[in-house]
């Protein structure tokens, strides 16, 4: 008989052999991990008492520490071990003893019937009675495992849904007969972005999208149907679509978060959204723009607490931080990064200026948008609207007396002048441009009209770089590549010592069956050498730059790609598709 409630008049707690096990003796784990300050502690116990709420719920709802980070401290602190999404069974586990409520109330799934107990996960284990209850109905020792709240319900929804999406529960919510289009009543529009299953609806496309590791959410409106996609590790996927008859009251409440005027259906529109999706405080960028068939919605998911601002995060390996390194340790001149958009040179300058912050030093930066907030540096987002454009913020920064400063971007021969007149005066500027590969960012700069004489004396170096996708290290497979392909590519000369060992993705539960988990940078640095410069003043091609530069010891994209697809960081396709127009 399934269970369904169960009468136990003392709490168990799980097995462990610590004996204190409340959430204030975890509270100060946490602590001692240096995960959370005493400070940031005391205020969660008070909200806690004085809202009579759990003290785990309230540290994540104030995003004072993530659930990951919690569920791992709760892991070590009771000595058990930690439940991952592999872990979950394809097929539920001892159904018909526990009830899909039981199980939900509970918050814990069946992992494994094993001859000597029961393996369970659990978000809670110092709840002592879900481990009773499990030990009543199953005459079994309960093997507790500790998982996230957003992981158990992924789990849930897949082992116990009851044939319905959570998108299709929560617009069987919805009011029947609610078919708005852009043409309807605009108090009547609001009415119906404000009620509960849509505003449950956007809760959930952003909750879902933060969980999948998203980039962006796309929610684009076309002839009958409305899609909605999530940009995974550069790859857009499609997923589960609401409904097209809430698309204007979909649009409607983004655009009330985002505090645009949702009666303004004909231009493009850009705005902000901040809030905290299970216990992370999270930025979204939000634009919108008009379609033949409705507004197209993008929401670019700026996460603030995975944002790692680290040369070595990023993918720059010991050499390649050396030569970056020496670039700005220079006092003045001009730092490029190059590539196409969705490359991360905005992420490389923010790890560039960090190194470079300190207190004797005044940074400024003027960007399009302001991704990411900056401690200590002073950060001006473009406004053309008003005239404050890169070029006009660029001269007011000059009467600020800074000592660094970051433009988002070189787009016209005025802000490409101003930034060399900057740099031969005494400060150093880091920008980034629109270009295939380093040398051809020196052509670009002449073809703008920059005298090459200025830009001998203020170009000290230049970064050009790929994002590629990182290969899942729990399913990827090796394989030794062709004879052709390795000869074609010249892996014996980039990996004398053989073996020559390639990978391939294949796809696995921890990266949703893709194949990969992740993006790395392909990195090559161009320093202005003398005889780089001979060549500048003699207006040579790109393609002798950069012999020059490969003579000089940089090593393209290209090749560090390949360097890692040998390590197997990436998979060979990967790097081909990202430098074969380069």
């Amino acid at each position: 008989m399934a269970l369904t409630e169960c009468e136990i008049d003392e709490p168990v707690v799980p097995a462990g052999p610590r004996e204190e096990t409340s959430f204030a003796a975890l509270g100060r784990h946490l602590v001692s991990r240096g995960q959370l300050s005493a400070a940031a502690l005391e205020r969660a116990e008070r909200l806690a008492i004085d809202g009579n709420e759990r003290l785990d719920t309230v540290l994540t709802n104030l995003g004072l520490v993530t659930e990951r980070d919690l569920a791992e401290a709760m892991s070590d602190f009771l000595e058990l071990p930690l439940a991952r999404p592999a872990d979950f069974p394809s097929e539920p586990v001892l159904e018909s003893l526990f009830s899909r409520k039981f199980l939900e109330e509970a918050r814990l799934i069946p992992l494994a019937d094993r001859a000597d107990g029961v393996a369970v996960a659990c978000v809670n284990p110092l709840d002592g009675y879900a481990a009773q209850a499990l030990r009543f109905v199953t005459n079994k020792p309960a093997h507790i495992h500790v998982t996230t709240r957003a992981d158990f319900e992924l789990a849930f929804d897949r082992l116990y849904g009851e044939g319905k999406s959570e998108i299709h529960q929560i617009v069987a919510d919805a009011s029947a007969g609610q078919d708005l289009t852009a043409d309807d009543d605009l108090e009547r529009l609001k009415d119906l972005a404000s009620e509960a299953p849509v505003i449950r609806l956007v809760n959930h496309l952003i909750t879902r999208a933060v969980e999948a590791r998203a980039s962006d959410i796309h929610i684009e409106p076309m002839d009958g149907e409305l899609r909605a996609r999530y940009r995974i590790d550069g790859a857009l996927q499609v997923i589960e679509s609401p409904p097209t008859h809430l698309a204007a009251a979909l649009v409607s409440r983004i655009k009330i978060m985002a505090k645009l005027n949702i009666a303004e259906r004909r231009l493009a529109q850009d705005g902000r959204i901040r809030l905290a999706v299970r216990g992370q405080d999270i930025d979204f960028r939000v634009s919108t723009t008009p379609t033949i068939h409705g507004e197209s919605v993008v929401l670019r998911i700026l996460d603030r607490g995975n944002l790692k601002l680290d040369f070595t995060a990023l993918g720059f390996e010991p050499d390649l931080t050396v030569r970056l390194r020496r670039v700005l340790d220079r006092p003045h001149g001009i730092l490029l990064v190059t590539g196409p958009t969705g490359s991360g040179k905005t992420t490389t300058l923010y790890t560039a200026l960090l190194e470079l912050n300190a207190p004797e030093k005044k940074l400024l930066t003027i960007e399009d948008p302001v991704e990411y907030q900056l401690k200590g540096v002073n950060q001006v987002q473009v406004k053309p609207q008003i005239g404050l454009t890169f070029a006009s913020a660029l001269r007011s920064f000059l009467r600020q007396d800074p000592d660094i400063m970051m433009i988002g971007e070189i787009r016209d021969l005025e802000t490409a002048q101003i930034a060399v007149q900057a740099a031969l005066t005494g400060h150093l500027i880091l920008s980034t441009l629109h270009t295939n590969d380093a040398a051809s960012a020196i052509t670009r700069l002449l073809d703008m009209g920059i005298e090459d004489y200025l830009l001998t004396s203020t170009i000290n170096g230049i970064v050009a770089q790929r994002l590629v996708r990182k290969l899942c290290p729990n399913c990827k497979i090796s394989f030794t590549p062709p004879a052709a392909l390795t000869e074609r590519l010249g892996l014996c000369e980039l990996w004398p010592e053989g073996p020559l060992k390639l990978f391939r993705a294949q796809g696995c539960s921890e990266c949703a069956g893709t194949g990969f988990r992740g993006r790395t940078s392909i990195v090559e640095v161009l320093e202005l050498t003398e005889a780089i410069r001979e060549l500048i003043l003699a207006r040579a091609p790109a393609g002798d730059i950069q012999g020059a530069s490969i003579k000089a010891g940089m090593e393209t994209m290209h090749r560090h790609g390949l360097r890692k697809a040998l390590t197997g960081i990436t998979a060979v396709e990967e790097v081909l598709r990202a430098t074969e127009a380069t």
